[in-house]
């Protein structure tokens, strides 16, 4: 019986290792071609190796599939879009891109150096940016030629991003960026037959293992709830034709568990037809916090 996603191309970016390699396995089995990008580096970004992404694309190929390897730096214009151009080139088209590589520089904001804070924004809110624009301007010209498109942008944030996280004011920063820009993306490219989509997963991986060593320990026995490769169903059917018109939602996942992220929405308010006094304010502030549903705590707090 064919997988959700036979024939389909998808390129999954740090898939060398953790889950983007579950990603990419989980797309393999269910019919996918696969382009395996990873730089290869450690987990600051140092060291880069082709032998992640080799690796994976071996396994997937040894398994039956169909899967190239790449060592393209995410943050790089001409090398995303030649990556673009390389699946075009193995494959024959792209149908899905899935945003996955990322970083950590974890520093209490008042010790986060410059340096750190750009290096983060690089890689998480330009890596999903170059990435996906030159994808992006492929299917719109394909649609232009009068060519079907159904096509998928998966992207990567975290509860970090949507919550805060203690220590961790450039990923949360990054990260939040990243929910933003894939309610633009949906909004925008949905005319070009392109959805767009982000998970906030929780799992095990070389990120999360050392700062929540207690809650991503491996069970001695029973279900292994923080297992990266139980992310990967839910981003497979979100990269499947399936998921068709489901697009501008964040789903988080941790373990079995599947829930919709709510978003900002405009809350309680209080309104009137004449300027506000500044020592007005204050009441009326007190009042909506009053009405408001309390927001989630901060990750470590």
């Amino acid at each position: 019986m064919p997988g959700i996603c036979e024939g389909r191309v998808v390129i999954v970016t740090g898939s060398g290792r953790g889950l983007g390699r579950t990603h990419a396995l989980a797309f393999a089995r269910e019919g996918a071609k696969v382009i395996v990008n990873d730089l290869g580096v450690s987990l600051d970004g140092r060291d880069p190796s082709e032998g992640p992404a080799a690796a994976v694309a071996a396994e997937i190929r040894n398994a039956g599939g169909e899967a190239i390897a790449s060592t393209a730096d995410i943050t790089d214009w001409e090398q995303t879009a030649a990556l673009v151009k390389a699946a075009l080139t193995a494959f024959g088209r792209l149908d899905v891109v899935v945003n996955n590589a990322g970083f950590v520089r974890d520093r209490m904001f008042a010790n986060a150096s410059e340096d750190e804070w750009d290096a983060v924004m690089r890689v998480h809110l330009k890596g999903h940016f170059c990435l996906a624009r030159h994808a992006a301007a492929h299917w719109r010209d394909e649609v232009k030629a009068g060519r079907p498109v159904d096509a998928r942008i998966v992207n990567t944030s975290s509860g970090a991003g949507l919550q805060g996280s203690v220590g961790q004011s450039a990923y949360s920063a990054a990260k939040g960026g990243i929910a933003a820009l894939t309610l633009v993306q949906a909004a925008e490219l949905g005319r070009y037959g392109v959805t767009a989509n982000a998970i906030a997963p929780s799992a095990r991986t070389r990120m999360t293992e050392t700062v929540f060593v207690d809650m991503m320990k491996k069970p001695e026995q029973g279900f292994d709830a923080m297992d990266p490769a139980n992310v990967s169903p839910l981003v497979v059917w979100l990269g499947s034709a399936a998921s068709r018109g489901v697009t501008g939602c964040v789903f988080e996942i941790a373990g079995g568990r599947i829930s919709l992220a709510d978003g900002w929405r405009t809350g309680p308010f209080v309104e009137r037809a004449t300027r506000w006094e500044p020592d007005e304010v204050g009441a009326a502030v007190h009042g909506l916090l009053a009405k408001a549903t309390p927001p989630q705590k901060v990750y470590g707090t």
